[in-house]
């Protein structure tokens, strides 16, 4: 084994890990050394099944040769070429390949190198677009409580998760949020969309009202809200926040940084809910997870609102270094073929029901108190320790990863996203640890 995987614990001082329990991991790390397909190798030699897709990314699994092979020949080629004011065949490939996919009349699409850089896109083009149309007093935006939108400083903004809030003072001004859609004691077990709660989405008429929706620019949601303990939205609460958008001209953006690329057994969630936004992030699963990308997809009418004025002046000033990098979109574009010829975008829909199944036989499981399902994505929510809130989910985590099991946790919420090509057996596999699992934390 090479140096570098043999890392010893007083080596690991200088990374400030993000998201992390620092100290912790620092003491008893838990170091992975390679991956193939569904699994992890630990520097130990272990077999470690992802229970998560790494970080809901690898959604095709790990280490894919046609993708590894795609990024090899790329970086052989051309490594790197700019994209201000230069251009390069793949990205133009890419990018039409995006759209061809994408949600009926979403025909361009901006790149970006992550979903926190997505959602700043996002923002800022909603914002510059009401300007273009000669509405520049359209500036509010509208968030979610417990909405998860990156770091960024414009997605905590509008996020709403206080821990990723709190410490970074005012943030940006004009920002308001819809409460969230979480009520366990009537939807708690549900299987799916819930059936009570869509009448939520008329807390977004009462936000309009209040300051008045010549002032509101966009509002902002996950289809499915992820990153804070998988929030599946009630009955028609989408189709109902497209109405009220649509009445008062304003612009619908949703967040698939994690519900993009077949975590729900469609290509988008827009697919699934059968709602169109008019402006959609995506990163993670667009390169499955192998190198940082993210897109932003808008429709013809936002794009065409730039496109004014004299052509040899830019339209819109915003971008970053690595926009359409052809490494990275080489990896796009054979995450895409591999999605087409597995069958990946809509296996979640085969599996749906075996993994609904699955995870809700933890139902009577010691400290459960709620399961959320929906396509290959679920959560099992704990009860909390005692003045220790999160201590169960991590203990939980801890002995799962033991177990041969990775999961993750936020809050005490267990959140399971696994790659799409899991097989039946190794749904069973992460069930039966946890039931286990469950029996042995405190």
């Amino acid at each position: 084994m090479s140096n570098r995987l043999n890392l010893k614990p007083n080596d690991l001082s200088a990374f400030w890990m993000p998201f992390t329990a620092n100290r912790q991991f620092k003491q008893t790390p838990r170091m992975l050394v390679s991956a193939r397909d569904m699994h992890y190798t630990t520097d130990d030699g272990r077999k470690v099944l992802d229970g998560t897709a790494g970080l809901w990314c690898v959604n095709a699994g790990h280490c894919r040769a046609k993708i590894t092979e795609a990024i090899q020949t790329q970086a052989a080629e051309l490594d790197y070429a700019p994209a201000f004011q230069m251009g390069h065949p793949i990205v133009f490939d890419f990018a039409n390949r995006l759209v061809s996919m994408a949600p009926q009349g979403m025909d361009h699409v901006f790149f970006t190198n992550s979903g926190s850089e997505s959602v700043e896109t996002a923002l800022k083009i909603a914002l510059a677009y009401h300007r273009a149309k000669g509405n520049g007093s359209r500036f509010r935006l509208i968030g979610r409580e417990r909405g998860y939108h990156g770091v960024n400083f414009g997605g905590i903004s509008v996020g709403g998760i206080v821990a990723n809030r709190k410490m970074f003072g005012t943030l940006l001004t004009g920002v308001d949020h819809m409460p969230h859609t979480h009520l366990p004691g009537k939807n708690a077990f549900t299987r799916g969309e819930p059936e009570h709660g869509g009448d939520l989405a008329d807390q977004l008429e009462r936000i309009v009202t209040l300051h008045d929706a010549s002032t509101v620019a966009a509002v902002i949601v996950e289809p499915v809200a992820g990153s804070t303990g998988v929030l599946i939205p009630p009955k028609g609460y989408l189709k109902r926040l497209r109405e009220i958008c649509d009445k008062h001209d304003i612009l619908l953006i949703f967040d698939e940084v994690i519900t993009g690329f077949g975590r729900l057994g469609t290509p988008f969630g827009a697919d699934y809910f059968d709602v169109v936004p008019d402006i959609m992030t995506t990163a993670k699963g667009i390169t499955n997870g192998v190198i940082p990308m993210g897109a932003v997809f808008v429709k013809e009418e936002i794009h065409d609102a730039f496109m004014n004025g004299p052509e040899h002046l830019i339209e819109f000033f915003h971008g970053y270094t690595y926009s359409g990098n052809p490494i990275a979109c080489a990896a796009g574009i054979a995450t895409l073929e591999t999605y087409q010829e597995e069958g990946l975008l809509t296996r979640g829909a085969e599996l749906g029901n075996y993994w609904e199944d699955a995870l809700h036989s933890l139902k009577d499981a010691p400290y459960v108190i709620d399961i959320r399902s929906i396509g290959l994505v679920g959560a099992i929510e704990l009860e909390p320790m005692a003045g220790q809130p999160t201590k169960r989910a991590f203990s939980a985590f801890l002995k799962a990863f033991e177990k041969g099991v990775l999961i993750r946790t936020t809050g005490d919420i267990i959140a399971l996203s696994p790659p799409l090509i899991i097989e039946k057996g190794q749904i069973d596999e992460i069930v039966d640890c946890l039931r286990t699992v469950l029996t042995e934390v405190e």
